[in-house]
C-alpha cells in the first residue's frame, strides 16, 4: 500500500497537475503511458480542484491618444493553493515600444533606459520591454497605494479566504497609438517560484462594475485576460514533503518512503542534512535555506496520520504535521485530505476546516468525492514554526470520523485517508 517509488509520484504529478491544452505530442505519448482511461488529454485538470486557475486581468478604464490606465488584478482561484513569501512576480514583453509612466500599488523591479525620456518630467517609472512587477508591502506610503493592493504578494487560497485571495495595482502606460493597441505578450508568474504557465492576454468582454449602490453600471473601455496555471512537476526538482502511518492495534509505524524527498550525499564531507544533536552557528542558520534535519525520508515536511481509537461509531485519528526545515516558516498552511469517511459528519479540533466540492473520476485508483480542508487558528497555530536545534515545528489536531457501516470499516483500509496534500503538495507515502 505504501511503497511508492519516486517515479510513480512524479508520474501521478504529471497527470495531476498537466497544463491544459498540451500540443505537443511527445508530451502526450507520455501521458497516455502513465495515465489508463478515458481522459480528454487536452484538458486534464487536478480532479481534487477542477477550477483552479490565477486569471489576470487588465482592465483599461483611461485612455488618451498615447497611452491608456490600466487596473490589473490577479486573482487567485486555486481552492487550497496560495502565494506565500517573498510573492508573486508579475512579468511580460511589451508588444510595442510602451513604456511605463507611473505606478500605483506596486513597481517595477527595473527602470530600465530612459534616456529617451531624459527631458520628459516626470521621467517615466519603467523603460524596459520586459518589466517584472511585484507588490507593495500594506505599510507603502498613501500616495503610492491603490485600491486592493499591496498585500506583499500574499495570495490567500480561494476556499480559505476569498477577500484576500486577489491583489491589484494601477499602471499608466504610454508611448504607443492608442488606434494600433496591442495586449502585453509572454505573460509570466512567480509565485513565488517557477511552476506556472500562463496563456496570451486576450480580448475578453469589458468588466462592469457597479456605482451607487448598484443603482449605475459602469463598463471599462478593455479588458485583457489571461489564465496561469500550476504544475508541481515544473515547479520541484523532487518532492517537499511525505506521509507516515501508525495505528493502536499495531506497534509497527509505517515511515514515509526512504529517501522520499532525495538521499544523503554519499561524500561525508558534502553537508546535505543537520543531525538532530548538531548545534547550529549563526552562519549555519544564516546559510540553511534549504537546510534540512537528517532523516530517512529528507522532507521539509512529514504529515503523521495516526489511528488512535477505534469506536462503536466511530474512529479517533491524530493528526501531526511536522517541519524539518531549518530556516522556513509555512505561514498559512494548509493540509488538504481525502477520506471516504468524511462523507459522514467529522469533527475536527485545534483547525479551521471545510469541505470542498470535487469532481470524482476513476483513474489511477478509486476517487473518493469526500475532501477537507484544514488549515490553522489565527494567532494560534497559523504559522507552522521551522525547526531548531532544540526540536522541530509541528501542529496536531484530533478527528473523530463516524463510520459508515457499509462502505467505511477497518478490513477495508478506509481508516487510512486515501490522499493528503501539504499546502498543494501531494504526499509520497499515500497510495
Amino acid at each position: 500500500m505504501l511503497d511508492m517509488e519516486y517515479g510513480t509520484y512524479w508520474e501521478h504529478e504529471i497527470f495531476v497537475n498537466c497544463q491544459e491544452n498540451i500540443g505537443n505530442k511527445q508530451n502526450l505519448g507520455m501521458l497516455q503511458q502513465v495515465v489508463v482511461g478515458d481522459i480528454d488529454y487536452e484538458n486534464c485538470y487536478d480532479p481534487l480542484d477542477p477550477n483552479g486557475n490565477i486569471t489576470v486581468t487588465f482592465d483599461i478604464h483611461e485612455c488618451s491618444d498615447s497611452g491608456y490606465v490600466a487596473r490589473v488584478t490577479i486573482q487567485n482561484y486555486y481552492q487550497y493553493r496560495h502565494v506565500d513569501k517573498p510573492g508573486w512576480q508579475l512579468g511580460w514583453t511589451w508588444a510595442q515600444k510602451e513604456v511605463i509612466l507611473t505606478m500605483g500599488g506596486a513597481f517595477a523591479t527595473l527602470q530600465g533606459d530612459c534616456s529617451n525620456f531624459k527631458y520628459q518630467t516626470p521621467i517615466p517609472h519603467c523603460c524596459k520591454q520586459d518589466p517584472v512587477i511585484m507588490d507593495l508591502t500594506p505599510d507603502a506610503a498613501p500616495e503610492n497605494r491603490s485600491e486592493d493592493c499591496c498585500r506583499s504578494g500574499l495570495l490567500a487560497a480561494w476556499a480559505i479566504n476569498p477577500s484576500m485571495s486577489f491583489s491589484s495595482f494601477e499602471i499608466n502606460v504610454g508611448n504607443l497609438d492608442w488606434n494600433n493597441v496591442q495586449p502585453p505578450q509572454n505573460l509570466s508568474l512567480m509565485a513565488p517560484g517557477p511552476g506556472y504557465t500562463c496563456g496570451q492576454l486576450v480580448d475578453t468582454d469589458p468588466t462592469v462594475s457597479s456605482a451607487i449602490g448598484g443603482k449605475r453600471h459602469v463598463q471599462v473601455f478593455k479588458t485583457w485576460k489571461s489564465t496561469c496555471t500550476y504544475s508541481s512537476f515544473l515547479a520541484n526538482k523532487k518532492p517537499v514533503c511525505c506521509a507516515s502511518l501508525s495505528t493502536f492495534y499495531n506497534p509497527t509505524i509505517t515511515p514515509c518512503p526512504k529517501c522520499s524527498c532525495g538521499c544523503r550525499e554519499a561524500d561525508q564531507s558534502t553537508v546535505s542534512c543537520i543531525s538532530d544533536d548538531h548545534t547550529l552557528t549563526q552562519s549555519e542558520i544564516v546559510n540553511s535555506l534549504d537546510m534540512v534535519q537528517c532523516t530517512d525520508h529528507m522532507c521539509p515536511v512529514r504529515i503523521h496520520w495516526h489511528i488512535k481509537n477505534n469506536y462503536r461509531d466511530h474512529w479517533r485519528v491524530k493528526l501531526t504535521v511536522t517541519n524539518y526545515n531549518y530556516a522556513k516558516n509555512y505561514s498559512d498552511w494548509n493540509v488538504l485530505v481525502q477520506h471516504p469517511g468524511l462523507s459522514q459528519p467529522a469533527r475536527i479540533y485545534s483547525f479551521n476546516s471545510t469541505m470542498l466540492p470535487t469532481v470524482g473520476i476513476a483513474v489511477m485508483g478509486p476517487l473518493a468525492e469526500e475532501v477537507a480542508l484544514l488549515w490553522g487558528i489565527e494567532n494560534y497555530n497559523q504559522a507552522l514554526l521551522r525547526a531548531d536545534e532544540k526540536q522541530v515545528g509541528s501542529v496536531t489536531t484530533e478527528i473523530l470520523l463516524a463510520k459508515d457501516s457499509d462502505s467505511f470499516t477497518l478490513r477495508n483500509g478506509w481508516a487510512f485517508p486515501r490522499r493528503i496534500y501539504f499546502d498543494a503538495h501531494y504526499l509520497l507515502g499515500i497510495d
